[in-house]
């Protein structure tokens, strides 16, 4: 077991974030692991149309990011682990394999297997094993869409496995974004599957860097307070033995860490208090931020329990095309001017698209100072099952230039859409965890099993626990938006938005319990149809609400203009309430 901290340090949050941050990562302050988050439900089902039209399954672009430091990450001894490999690992370490030779360097490479199980579907559904949807229930065999990839979130143990057995890098599939971190710091200190504390603290440190510069200033509420906001550097985690850790950054770069930067992130695109991983439940209404330093949020131990006893699969299928176009129309009367729109279009493609929709975002201003004040945007969207229907879509719009509503037009400097792309649909399924086969593949070929813990969790011990609404009076201080006391970060779990929302001054926390009860939540988000879950964080002074069913289906087939759900946190600071009184 190591006796200092391991130091793990982000160099992307998503499949497209900055191209330079290895570079910047590699000129920062020193540290003892590169962790590279390229995957997403949304990023994953790219990947795979991509990889449908021949292109490679995994995120070509992180090899080129790597490749020029590969002599310096050898001279100094830095492991790097991703998850570009996204649905090929094995294709990504073998490429990564000829750069390190054609650089003459001895760099061992690995790759984690056994996420991809979708030639194993057949077999599951003959064994009677249902794959059920994480949030219905309902079974696989009944979604009457072709399913084209099947990856289950694997943990951070074969990372480690492979790290112990000597690779410099990793690279994984769809291990979770948290494991990225967890193995690397199991295989720094140690531990085993059981040692279910320390494993919390590494998962919620992971979850705190895996975003990126979530964690130092990038989509923070705050972002006006943030100093170098032109380039929020990538955050650091510095994780102990016992699973404690701090959050830092590198000190050259821009952006903050703060609690409340870290806050944000530690309630983004959680289920609730229970964060369910494959290697640990990590319960995080036991996390304690503090201040530390500048730019160091120490996390204190976290409390952990045994991992539960189902892996989730993210199932993906073509579901058919779609088309969309923005166009824009002036006030006055711009309600009148949609619903004409809405009437020519129906009327020109009734009968040939599945679905048809004309979104106006926004509202013209009041005796309006300039055009833009005036103009409102309308974004149109259609789909079909199949893609010729939709090749009506472009001309019915064309159409209605001279014999629309006053002032019709569009973007002239923007390209307008005339073919359709394809709709990937998303399925999280579940499946016994029991049934994976999670293993690491070194360069020479051999094999490295996986441990697992010696047990599981109960249904009891993975359940969301129950949070009474607060018996407190209605808040009567002067009205004003919610975004004067709070700050609120937002994200997208499948089908489902979640909100977290936190106290800018610790004495409002009652005032926020009274302000954000589950019926005055569902009265400021009517979108949610008042299908809401709420849950407390007293440690973090926050509520977090669950908008169930708000994305459909998940984010990379709903057809919300905010798809998935990154402003909704916005929008509800956005909402005028009682503020507290003095």
């Amino acid at each position: 077991m190591a006796s200092r901290p391991v130091r793990i340090a982000n160099v992307s949050g998503y499949l497209g974030d900055r191209y330079t941050a290895v570079d910047e990562a590699m000129a920062g302050d020193p540290v003892d692991v590169l962790m590279g988050d390229y995957l997403a439900e949304i990023t994953l089902a790219a990947l795979a149309a991509a990889a449908g039209r021949g292109g490679p399954g995994y995120v070509a672009y992180a090899l080129d990011q790597l490749t020029p430091h590969l002599p310096e990450i050898a001279r100094r001894g830095i492991r790097v682990v991703t998850n570009a490999g996204g649905f090929d690992p094995a294709g990504m370490a073998r490429e990564l394999r000829g750069r390190i030779a054609a650089a003459g360097l001895s760099l061992r490479v690995a790759h984690v297997a056994g996420d991809g199980v979708f030639d194993r579907l057949a077999d599951f559904h003959t064994d009677g094993h249902g794959l059920e949807h994480l949030d219905t229930g309902a079974p696989l065999k009944d979604w009457g869409f072709t399913p084209i990839t099947a990856n289950a979130y694997l943990g951070g143990f074969g990372i480690a496995a492979a790290l112990a057995a000597g690779a410099d890098v990793v690279v994984t599939g769809r291990a979770t974004d948290a494991s990225l971190t967890a193995g690397p710091a199991a295989w720094w200190h140690g531990w085993g599957p059981d040692e279910f504390d320390a494993l919390a603290g590494a998962v919620t440190a992971g979850h705190v860097i895996e975003c990126g510069a979530h964690a130092t200033g990038g989509n923070f509420s705050g972002f006006r307070s943030v100093p170098g906001m032109l380039r929020p550097g990538f955050p650091i985690a510095e994780v102990a033995a016992d699973g404690s850790s701090v959050i830092t950054k590198h000190a050259r770069d821009g952006g903050t860490v703060t609690v409340d930067t870290v806050t944000a992130q530690l309630l983004y695109e959680i289920q609730g208090p229970r964060y369910l991983n494959p290697d640990v439940t990590v319960h995080l209404d036991t996390v304690r931020l503090s201040q530390e330093g500048p730019d160091r949020v120490a996390i204190g131990p976290v409390t952990g329990s045994p991992p539960p006893p189902t892996a989730k699969v993210a199932v993906f299928a073509p579901i058919g095309y779609e088309i969309s176009t923005m166009l824009f129309c002036t006030a006055p009367d711009v309600e009148g001017k949609v619903e004409l729109l809405r009437t020519q279009l129906r009327a020109a493609l009734e009968g040939h698209v599945d679905s048809l929709e004309v979104t106006p975002l926004g509202v013209a201003a009041v005796d309006p100072p300039t055009q833009w004040a005036a103009t409102v945007p309308i974004r149109v969207i259609a789909t079909a099952r199949e893609k010729e229907p939709l090749l009506r879509f472009a001309p019915a719009v064309g159409s209605l230039y001279l014999q629309g509503f006053p002032g019709f037009h569009h973007d002239g400097h923007a390209p307008r859409a005339s073919q359709p792309w394809p709709r990937i649909e998303y399925w999280p399924a579940l499946l016994e965890s029991a049934l994976l086969d999670h293993h690491a593949v070194l360069d020479d070929g051999s094999r490295v099993e996986v441990p697992r813990a010696t047990r599981t969790a109960t249904p009891e011990e993975t359940a969301q626990p129950v949070h009474p609404e607060p018996d407190l009076p209605a808040p009567t201080g002067p009205r004003a938006e919610l975004g004067e006391y709070t700050w609120a970060r937002a994200g997208d779990k499948g089908g489902n938005a979640n909100v977290g929302v936190w106290c800018r001054d610790p004495a409002h926390w009652e005032w926020l319990r009274a302000t954000l009860t589950t019926g005055r939540a569902a009265a400021l988000l009517p979108e949610a149809g008042g299908r809401i879950v709420r849950h407390e964080f007293p440690h973090l002074r926050a509520v977090h609400l669950v908008l169930v069913g708000l994305l459909g289906s998940g984010g990379s087939a709903n057809l919300r203009v905010d798809q998935i759900g990154k402003s909704v946190g916005e929008y509800l600071r956005a909402r005028h309430v009682e503020g507290p009184t003095a």
